[in-house]
């Protein structure tokens, strides 16, 4: 009996786009452009998004727990409140980051505004996972303090923010 073995794999062959691929530059973007897009989007997210969800929070906790709605005083439960608020926060800056860098294709509304979006390091879009994680990094205490070098959310999840235009 002959034993069959079968042929050799061809050689790997590289498409051009994939070849091409491996030669385009990004332009990363500026320290300008980064802060326009961190102001913009916390202003939108601080002014627009934040008075939405906190509506939205109080509704949904007044109608759990009247009681403790209507009992919270600005004087005797700072903290409760404070805890609430900061709970919000973080929801908005994952919920808005993640939805907007994923379905707008790494674009938020202050990157549009300067030009500029959040793409992979090796030059692909964003996927679901690298824009929450992103959105995630961001709430770390500090992070926006890296922002004078390379950002921890850009360090941490091998993405950057080039140049769009």
């Amino acid at each position: 009996m002959s034993e069959y073995a079968p042929p050799p794999p061809p050689p790997e062959e590289t498409g051009l786009a994939e070849e091409l691929e491996s030669y385009i530059q990004y332009e990363p973007a500026s320290q300008g452009q980064r802060f326009v897009n961190w102001l913009v989007d916390n202003l939108l997210m601080r002014f627009g998004l934040s008075h939405v969800t906190t509506i939205l929070v109080v509704y949904i906790l007044r109608a759990l727990f009247p009681e403790y709605i209507e009992g919270l005083n600005y004087r005797e439960n700072t903290f409760d409140l404070f805890l609430i608020a900061y709970l919000i926060g973080i929801f908005n800056y994952v919920f808005y980051y993640t939805l907007c860098e994923k379905a707008f294709k790494g674009y938020t509304l202050g990157k549009l505004i300067s030009g500029t979006r959040a793409i992979r390091n090796d030059g692909q879009e964003l996927t679901f996972r690298d824009a929450l994680l992103r959105s995630l990094s961001r709430v770390v205490p500090l992070e926006v303090l890296s922002g004078f070098g390379t950002p921890w959310h850009d360090r941490w999840t091998n993405t950057t923010v080039i140049k769009a235009r």
